[in-house]
């Protein structure tokens, strides 16, 4: 496991962040109706994994469904860098970053990191779907 400390932040820069990744460990991408939606591209992490640097009060949040994700976004430039939650079949308590957001990650980690799919429209987040070229 090579975890390394990244900074990432919203589109303004009203919300920063630093993020413990291991990029190599896997990224994910799920086919629910949100995350097909958003085109989310995320690395999980747990809680302590993840530190927000400023812009707390510049976040909103989305909760669908069963409300065990917190989908955080920033009301002033509407990009959502990270999100948070607790879902016991991926290990309970969660940080998700959204990992074009970003701001220090050379291009040839991102490309070199794997992609794990799950099928999140069908509440089975362990399986991939069959659908993978959209995500």
């Amino acid at each position: 496991m090579t975890t390394k400390t990244y900074h990432g932040s919203c589109h303004c820069g009203a919300v920063t962040f630093e993020a413990d990744i291991d990029l190599a460990a896997g990224t994910g991408k799920c086919n629910c109706t949100y995350c097909r939606k958003r085109r989310n591209w995320g690395a999980l992490l747990k809680p302590e994994q993840f530190r927000l640097l400023s812009g707390e009060a510049a976040l909103g949040e989305y909760q669908f469904g069963t409300k065990s994700g917190h989908h955080r976004f920033c009301k002033t430039c509407g990009i959502a860098p990270f999100g948070s939650g607790y879902v016991e079949e991926i290990g309970g308590a969660f940080v998700s970053v959204q990992v074009l957001c970003l701001d220090d990650v050379p291009l040839a980690e991102l490309e070199a990191a794997p992609v794990n799919y799950a099928d999140g429209l069908h509440n089975a987040w362990w399986q991939e779907p069959a659908e993978q070229a959209i995500l």
